[in-house]
């Protein structure tokens, strides 16, 4: 491989059940390749993706995001979520590779071949297709009490030729997590959600936070999909522990107003806002509205839907059960 592994994968014993055909991509967790199954003659081979993580910081074994990973993925079952087909180690270097059927695209490439490529918006009964899709993918999760907590364009897989062509498939679980009732803080690597779809609640400090975090990110992939660009496009802050993110807020409040405590009441609760109050309502957006930014009419039922989901309130945020059944 080009990347200086290949005699250490050529080495290991697993590694010839697949042909590698190269690599695909690359994250802060480690590679992706792309494989196919060697098969018997006249049966078809199927096209893998092998996830390689990169070792934990302190090098001594495998990454916790990996783990996290496999412990979630090994419970899940649903056709809307990610199969993990295998997951191998080698034992010389310790290095761990999932195998997971391989998506030929995801939402952000899709996105992104409409309005660089195309230059139009995607076809009404498509992103119909795709939301109902994530929906129920998203229903079954928080059905079996887990949170995503990185739900974006580029984690969302859509798989092309064969059998399951069009299917979504809602992938990444290093960041997921099991939730219970009553719940207990999440709040322990202080780095929850990439910044564009993170919940307002988590913006403003909240310790403890649900499945609405979720539901606020498939909001702003709602959008997305209809405008073909992010939402709430905010620059994240990046140089403190625990950063207060004004702009990102920013964003959120010049298209959605300010929350208030008569829609919101627990939002005095929450550290942000009582320290930087006065920053937040440094602003004031006299014509705040989604409907000067999305497309559809305010009375249509998915703007309905879209504005639901966008609910400062995690309380009163429509929950994924809810959407998917509308």
């Amino acid at each position: 491989m080009g990347d200086g592994s290949g005699s250490r994968w050529s080495r290991a014993e697993w590694v010839q059940q697949y042909d590698l055909l190269g690599k695909i991509g690359e994250g802060t967790y480690g590679l992706v390749f792309l494989a196919r199954t060697k098969s018997p003659v006249g049966t078809p081979s199927k096209s893998i993706a092998i996830k390689k993580f990169k070792q934990s910081k302190d090098g001594d074994g495998v990454s916790p995001t990996a783990i996290r990973e496999i412990m979630l993925l090994r419970e899940i079952t649903h056709e809307n979520v990610v199969k993990l087909v295998n997951v191998h180690i080698n034992h010389a270097d310790m290095s761990l590779y999932l195998a997971f059927d391989y998506a030929e695209h995801d939402l952000y490439e899709i996105i992104r071949h409409h309005r660089d490529k195309l230059n139009h918006s995607i076809n009404q009964y498509t992103v119909r297709s795709l939301l109902w899709q994530l929906l129920n993918g998203l229903s079954y999760l928080h059905s079996n009490w887990m949170i995503h907590r990185d739900l974006k364009p580029s984690n969302i897989l859509v798989m092309g030729e064969g059998e399951e062509h069009g299917v979504v498939k809602i992938a990444d679980f290093g960041l997921a997590r099991i939730y219970q009732a009553p719940l207990k803080p999440l709040s322990d690597n202080g780095v929850v959600v990439t910044i564009w779809y993170r919940a307002p609640e988590l913006l403003l400090g909240a310790k403890h936070y649900t499945s609405a975090v979720d539901m606020w990110a498939m909001g702003c992939i709602f959008a997305e999909l209809l405008t073909l660009k992010p939402l709430f496009q905010g620059a994240e802050v990046k140089a403190t522990s625990n950063p207060f993110q004004l702009d990102q807020l920013d964003k959120i409040f010049k298209v959605l107003g300010h929350p208030t405590l008569e829609k919101w009441p627990s939002l005095a609760s929450l550290p942000h806002w009582q320290q930087d109050v006065q920053h937040i309502q440094g602003h004031k957006y006299d014509n705040a509205g989604l409907y000067n930014v999305v497309h559809p009419s305010p009375k249509s039922p998915a703007y309905d839907l879209l504005s639901k989901m966008l609910e400062y309130d995690p309380r009163k945020r429509l929950t994924a059960a809810l959407s998917f059944g509308a």
